[in-house]
């Protein structure tokens, strides 16, 4: 098992919590459709938070659970940072842009 996976997986709950506290957690999964997107965070069919709840943490919860190897580089952060940067939406997701960074500095920390 990669060393990583333990805080890789307190990195995800910590994604998760932050999604159900700004209220971006959905209850209802959007169409299969729109989760079978092929552009980059399924940019045409799904909101970014309902990417990350949909699409990201499942795969990477897939991932830890199966000791698969986790990816050679994230770029998450940058996504939201763009995402945010169009919404304006006055720092509401700092802290989702904060934990994503910190999932970026794990995957591309030294194993």
């Amino acid at each position: 098992m990669d060393a990583r996976f333990p805080k890789i997986a307190e990195q995800l709950l910590l994604i998760e919590r932050e999604l159900r506290v700004q209220g971006w957690w959905d209850d209802v999964a959007p169409s299969i459709e729109a989760l079978s997107s092929v552009e980059p965070f399924s940019v045409d069919t799904l909101e970014f938070e309902q990417w990350l709840q949909w699409i990201f943490l499942p795969r990477m919860k897939s991932i830890l659970e199966q000791n698969l190897p986790l990816p050679n580089a994230s770029g998450i952060q940058e996504m939201a940072e763009m995402v945010f940067a169009a919404r304006n939406v006055q720092g509401k997701d700092r802290q989702l842009q904060v934990l994503l960074k910190e999932f970026d500095l794990l995957i591309t920390a030294s194993r």
